[in-house]
C-alpha cells in the first residue's frame, strides 16, 4: 500500500533525528507560535506563544516546552501529544508537523526554529494521502517569513490587474507586512516563488500546477475538486469522497506546493461571485489553522469536510 509504504519512510527519516543539547543563545528578532490540532486544523487542542527564540530551539523542543509529549524511533518521531496517540498504519492516523503552512522535510528533533515561525502539529487520518505539502493556516506565512528563515518573493497573478478582486488580495497582503509585486496570469519564472493566483477558475486552470485542483485529493493535496469547467466544486472528505457539492458561486483558496522551489496559492471560484467570495475569507482570522477553505454563500467551510461514515 502507497500510504503504508510512504509512513515507513518517513518514520526511517525521522529515526535519525538527534534532540540537542542545552539552551542555546536568544536569536535577534521576535518569538514563535506553536498550535497543535487535529482533523486537518478543526479542532485546536493547544496553543501557545514564546517570546524569543534561541539559537537551537527545535521543532520538537518546542512542543515538549508546552505540552506532554512521547516519541518513538529513538526520539524523531511524535507518537502522543498530550495523550491523544498516532494509530500507524493500522489505523491511518498519525502526527503531522507544519511550518509556515508549509510541511517540512526534516524530522521535528532536527528543524531549528527562526524567529517568527508558526508551528502547527495535527492529528489527522492520512488513509487518502500522506502528501498535503501545503497549508492556508498560516496566513500570512509563508509570504512573511518563509522557510527556514529564508522568504520567498511574493508575486500576485491577476485575471485581471485592475479588478476589486486583484486589489483587494494585493492590500491584505500589504496590511499583513507582505511586499508583493503584480504579474500577469502565468507569467514565467515560477521557482524560488510564492505565488498567490488570482482568477477565475476558468482562468486559472490554464496553469498546470493549478489545474491540479481538478484530481483527487491525492494527487493535488487539496480536498476539493473542480467539475464541469467550474459550474460544480466538489467538497471531499478525509477519505477523499465527495461530502457536499457547491456551484460557481463558492470560491476556494488553497496552497499547494508542486515542489520544494515553488509555493503557490489558489485564490479562485467557478464565475466572479465565487472568486469575490474567495477573496472575502483571504484573511488570518479565517485561514487559521484550516488546510484549504470553501468560501460558499453561507459562509466558510474548512476542508476537508467531516466524514458522514
Amino acid at each position: 500500500m502507497r500510504g503504508a509504504a510512504s509512513l515507513l519512510a518517513v518514520l526511517a527519516a525521522l529515526a535519525a533525528a538527534g534532540c540537542g543539547l542545552g539552551p542555546g543563545a536568544q536569536r535577534e528578532g521576535g518569538g514563535a507560535t506553536l498550535r497543535v490540532t487535529r482533523d486537518f486544523g478543526r479542532e485546536l487542542l493547544s496553543s501557545a506563544t514564546v517570546g524569543k527564540v534561541r539559537e537551537d530551539q527545535t521543532v520538537l523542543r518546542l512542543l515538549r516546552s508546552r505540552n506532554k509529549v512521547k516519541t518513538r524511533y529513538g526520539g524523531g518521531f511524535v507518537q502522543s501529544i498530550d495523550g491523544l496517540s498516532g494509530q500507524g498504519q493500522s489505523g491511518f492516523a498519525d502526527w503531522f508537523y507544519y511550518v509556515n503552512g508549509l510541511e517540512a522535510d526534516k524530522g521535528a528533533a532536527q528543524y531549528e526554529l527562526t524567529p517568527g515561525d508558526i508551528v502547527q502539529w495535527d492529528y489527522r487520518n492520512w488513509r487518502e494521502t500522506m502528501d498535503v505539502r501545503a497549508t492556508v493556516g498560516a496566513f500570512p506565512e509563508p509570504f512573511l517569513h518563509g522557510l527556514e528563515g529564508r522568504r520567498f518573493p511574493t508575486r500576485v497573478e491577476c485575471e485581471d490587474a485592475v479588478s476589486r478582486a486583484c486589489k483587494t488580495v494585493k492590500r491584505n497582503l500589504d496590511e499583513a507586512g507582505v511586499p508583493a509585486t503584480g504579474a500577469a496570469l502565468g507569467a514565467p519564472g515560477t521557482q524560488e516563488v510564492a505565488r498567490v493566483v488570482v482568477a477565475t477558475w476558468q482562468r486559472a486552470r490554464e496553469l498546470p500546477t493549478v489545474r491540479a485542483l481538478e484530481d483527487e485529493a491525492g494527487e493535488s493535496g487539496v480536498f476539493a475538486r473542480f467539475r464541469d469547467g467550474g459550474r460544480k466544486l466538489e467538497l471531499l472528505d478525509e477519505r477523499g469522497e465527495v461530502a457536499d457539492t457547491a456551484g460557481a458561486d463558492t470560491g476556494l483558496v488553497a496552497a499547494r506546493r508542486p515542489s520544494d522551489t515553488e509555493i503557490l496559492w489558489v485564490v479562485t471560484g467557478g464565475d466572479q461571485r465565487g472568486l469575490d467570495a474567495a477573496v472575502r475569507v483571504f484573511e488570518a482570522d479565517t485561514l487559521r489553522d484550516a488546510f484549504a477553505v470553501a468560501a460558499t454563500p453561507d459562509g466558510p467551510r474548512d476542508l476537508p469536510l467531516e466524514s458522514t461514515r
